[in-house]
């Protein structure tokens, strides 16, 4: 039986952490490493992503869609298989840029994606007890122009809140203000020193949108290839956070888990293309709120969950294309309350071990910064 197996990379623990350095901490020093959060809102789906497919109740638990994954990139020991629609995120795998940690969440563990979101993004035990997020959080533990900072989002999300202003855009549909309009705004704003600054830090942002050569990417692709680029530029954001909607599959999740993998695959293939030679400074971490029920209901989709799928990516990874999972299985009596796939590695463990390592941080005093509710919590260590 496979019940409950490790599974370790190939250089035995997490590649971002590299065995998570022991040397004497000074400080922060300027870098030009980059860092992109990926949040996937919805619940995705971690066992349809990289489905175990060496565990012999996957079959029976999940029925004809367990032959969706046929055909992708086998990991982990030939136990887990990528699902076969994220190609480049398979290749990047093949080149040891990407890692998987299985049967992961946050401290979350009820099943509110709003509620679920928020402890996810702000770090805290129980949701909206954190006024900041961790990557706010982050901000402040970096040096000067290291923490520029920008989301692509109509609006600052949770996880980027704090005391370090973060910059956002979001691609508009509406045909843009006239210069006169403009000039006038600029004028009206230029006594204010709060709203100047503001005004000004959009504008530029938004020239820099418009003067990007996004070389006929559309849709997904189109915003990755925006991120990469403003993130390769030399004097543009450091740090990203991008949101993909969708991921919340109660009925015909084969076909859309197809199409929404595809446009996940495609938009960090365009964020890698975009970054270029920046890509080997960069690491990419992609999480959910929760995952999805084992079973698949009567409508061929699956129900609000708890353990998920996290995915690292990046050039800056080493010794990276494996899975970190202490697979608890997925056995009836193995099942979180009998229906979810139970949780055996803390997200944040994952994300502050990673972040420490990038960022050549103390990890201990990271995780305590980015964290500060949950007193205790270590770095991950496969």
């Amino acid at each position: 039986m496979l019940d409950r197996r490790r599974f370790l990379g190939a250089a035995g623990a997490l590649a971002t952490t590299a065995l998570l350095p022991r040397i004497a901490y000074a400080g922060p020093a300027a870098t030009e490493q980059r860092f992109v959060f990926i949040i996937q809102r919805g619940a995705a789906d971690g066992l349809h992503i990289l489905a175990p497919t060496g565990d012999p109740a996957f079959l029976k638990q999940r029925g004809v869609m367990a032959d969706t994954v046929l055909g992708g990139e086998v990991l982990g020991e030939s136990f887990f298989t990528l699902h076969p629609s994220l190609k480049r995120v398979g290749l990047l795998a093949k080149q040891k840029q990407a890692r998987f940690v299985h049967a992961s969440a946050s401290a979350y563990r009820d099943r509110s994606h709003f509620d679920g979101q928020n402890v996810l993004e702000s770090g805290g035990r129980q949701p909206y007890t954190e006024k900041t997020g961790w990557v706010g959080r982050l901000l402040m533990q970096l040096p000067a122009m290291q923490d520029r900072a920008m989301a692509i989002a109509p609006s600052v999300p949770m996880a980027m809140r704090g005391s370090t202003q973060v910059a956002t855009y979001a691609p508009s549909a509406l045909s843009d203000a006239s210069d006169d309009i403009m000039t006038r705004v600029s004028a009206l704003y230029a006594d204010d020193a709060q709203l100047a600054s503001l005004w000004d830090s959009a504008r530029a942002t938004h020239e820099l949108a418009d003067n990007l050569d996004l070389d006929g990417h559309r849709g997904a692709a189109a915003i990755g290839m925006l991120a990469g680029q403003m993130l390769a530029q030399p004097d543009g954001a450091r740090i990203m956070m991008m949101e993909s909607d969708g991921w919340d599959m109660h009925s015909s999740q084969a076909p859309r888990m197809a199409m929404q993998l595809k446009n996940l695959d495609a938009m960090i293939a365009s964020l890698a293309d975009g970054l270029g030679a920046a890509w080997t400074k960069t690491l990419v971490i992609v999480a959910s709120e929760f995952g999805r029920t084992v079973a698949i209901n009567g409508t061929a989709g699956t129900d609000h969950g708890t353990g998920g799928l996290m995915m690292l990516m990046g050039g800056a990874l080493d010794g990276a294309g494996q899975v970190d999972a202490d697979w608890p299985g997925l056995n009836p009596a193995a099942l979180l309350d009998g229906r979810d796939l139970r949780p055996t590695i803390a997200a944040e463990a994952v994300i502050g071990a990673s972040l420490a390592a990038h960022f050549s941080l103390d990890p201990e005093r990271l995780m305590a910064r980015l964290y500060p509710s949950q007193p205790g919590l270590k770095p991950f260590r496969a």
